[in-house]
């Protein structure tokens, strides 16, 4: 793009549709080679804010992960752990949070889980466990 006009107009259609994002976004104009160059400020403590939960008895200061992450951690280490044809069973121990999220809202999950180890998978309880631990025991 030639024409500084030109430039100039889509700068400030590019200015105009981040001004909808809530995150600070510093537009610095066109580059040599003609590439719009810009920062915008990184966003990651939310993500985390989500996936954990603060514990009320520790005054906000201490978190634990949230079940849905947990359960995501359960599927990628079993997805890592792929048996061999020898073995039988996964078997996976956690805490009645994270196995209830397993029977309701993540059932779709488990069944590709078993579906691509190309094993049963079993669940159990473990009253003990809290809400971040898990096993997964092979059989």
């Amino acid at each position: 793009m030639e024409s500084a006009e030109h430039r100039s107009a889509v700068l400030a259609e590019l200015n105009k549709a981040l001004a909808r994002d809530r995150t600070r976004i510093s537009v610095n104009g066109f580059t040599g080679l003609g590439l719009v160059e810009m920062t915008r400020k990184r966003t990651r403590e939310i993500a985390r804010a989500r996936a954990v939960r603060a514990l009320h008895d520790l005054r906000g200061r201490g978190v634990v992960k949230t079940a849905q992450t947990v359960c995501y951690e359960v599927l990628r280490e079993s997805c890592a752990r792929r048996a061999s044809s020898t073995l039988r069973e996964f078997r996976i121990l956690a805490s009645q949070s994270v196995i209830d999220l397993f029977l309701e809202e993540e059932s779709q999950s488990l069944a590709m889980l078993g579906d691509f180890i190309g094993k049963p998978v079993s669940m159990q309880v473990e009253t003990s466990y809290g809400q971040e631990q898990f096993d997964i025991i092979l059989m």
